[in-house]
């Protein structure tokens, strides 16, 4: 990250800001919304849209999706517009871990890589852009999302190198880890080659 220019006051307020932001559950919030169910039956029982998906709504998961990515992006923009780079990552890190802990959910929330793909968006699209690239190949390719995931944040870092963006290195690293630790038992599946493949129910 850059150093820390911005008072640390500050960088506390974005990161509560950032988290409050990503720990909305639009998952589960859609599911009712749309009478498909408590969420947390259903499936893995995870507020993503890959559970969304189980549902057999289409729709339901697409906006899931987008919505999720969209905290990432607010999030990271939002600072970033009030206060500078150096918040706008920490927010967004704030916002993975929402997400992914939700207070309101009693910290069990999603496994993050729907926002980490709208952080890396927001914070230089074409990373963003070529990392959902990567994730729609692993995952069309393997027909897990789960793998396309992993594949996608393993990627991340490199491409920020590679596209000059390595100022974002320590987010993207730590987002990484976040990603691979929340997916710690799809990858015990996918070597056990017992991982649900896209739109299968568990």
């Amino acid at each position: 990250m850059p150093a820390f220019e911005t008072a640390a006051p500050l960088l506390i307020l974005w990161v509560v800001i950032g988290y409050l932001i990503g720990s909305i559950p639009f998952g589960v919030l859609i599911a009712r919304m749309m009478g498909l169910g408590n969420l947390r039956d259903i499936g893995s029982g995870n507020i993503g849209a890959t559970n969304v998906l189980r549902t057999g709504s289409k729709p339901a998961a697409a906006a899931t999706l987008v919505l999720d990515a969209a905290k990432g992006a607010v999030a990271l923009l939002l600072a970033r517009a009030l206060t500078g780079e150096d918040a706008a990552q920490i927010a967004a890190v704030a916002a993975m871990m929402g997400h992914c802990y939700p207070i309101w959910l009693k910290f069990r929330g999603g496994k993050g890589v729907a926002t980490f793909l709208g952080i890396l968006l927001a914070f230089a699209w074409p990373v963003g852009l070529a990392s959902c690239a990567v994730w729609l190949v692993a995952a069309f390719a393997s027909r897990m999302s789960s793998l396309g995931g992993l594949v996608s944040a393993a990627a991340s870092t490199f491409l920020m190198v590679f596209m000059g963006y390595g100022y974002g290195l320590v987010m993207g690293a730590i987002l990484t880890l976040i990603v691979f630790w929340r997916h710690r038992t799809n990858i015990a599946r996918v070597k056990a080659g017992t991982e649900p493949k896209i739109g299968q129910k568990q």
